[in-house]
């Protein structure tokens, strides 16, 4: 066993990692250690800038999902953007499952939004499902507020995917964008741009938010 892995089974919750394991059926639950994301999160802040940190981040693939969460949140911790773009990109292709791939949000994107957002039309055409969820979930998270413009949306009314992860992601951005730029998004709902299933699933996901207006849920009712 590592030390990187001696510490995380030393910050081990059982009943967190049953309890974990059914929302991310996608991987083996025997490669879930069990620790708590806040604890994963302060064990990177204070892991970052060490040698065995820096030994960690080039020593892909991980054993554990409770490893590339600390891999993922050691990525948020670059300051440099360039460098945090490599490292995003050397693990991206490594992330096996949606939460893993959610829950990496380097701070450093924000003062880079023009580049980030160049970045992000890559990712979304890759064939791996992670890394375009990724890019997904970028543009939902930096740009459907003061940085938004029409090209997002179009951007992601392009992606045709059968993997549910990747639907699922275009559904979120999609009622997210209701929530926060309904007049832009919703011809894209009006005129059914998404694939069916997609669709519903984005009018589900709008219904349920407490951003939107009852008449707002009605109307993308009569559209499902």
């Amino acid at each position: 066993m590592t030390d990187i892995q001696k510490m995380l089974f030393d910050l081990q919750d059982t009943a967190y990692r049953d309890f974990h394991s059914r929302l991310i059926p996608e991987i083996n639950k025997d490669t879930i250690i069990g620790v708590c994301t806040p604890d994963v999160r302060s064990l990177a802040k204070k892991l970052y800038g060490t040698e065995i940190a820096e030994e960690f981040l080039h020593s892909l693939p991980h054993k554990y999902y409770d490893e590339n969460n600390l891999h993922a949140f050691l990525i948020e911790q670059i300051r440099d953007f360039d460098t945090a773009i490599s490292a995003v990109e050397d693990f991206l292709p490594f992330i096996d499952n949606w939460a893993t791939c959610d829950m990496m949000r380097p701070k450093v994107f924000k003062k880079h939004l023009p580049s980030l957002k160049e970045k992000c039309f890559e990712w979304i055409k890759s064939n791996d499902t992670y890394t375009a969820r990724f890019g997904i979930v970028m543009l939902m998270t930096h740009f459907l507020d003061s940085e938004f413009s029409p090209e997002m949306l179009s951007a992601v009314a392009r992606i045709k995917s059968e993997e549910y992860y990747i639907s699922m992601a275009v559904a979120w951005h999609f009622a997210t964008a209701l929530a926060k730029q309904y007049e832009s998004a919703l011809p894209y709902l009006e005129s059914r741009c998404l694939d069916p299933l997609t669709h519903r699933r984005t009018i589900q996901k709008a219904r349920e938010s407490l951003r939107l207006t009852k008449e707002q849920k009605l109307y993308l009712k009569s559209l499902a």
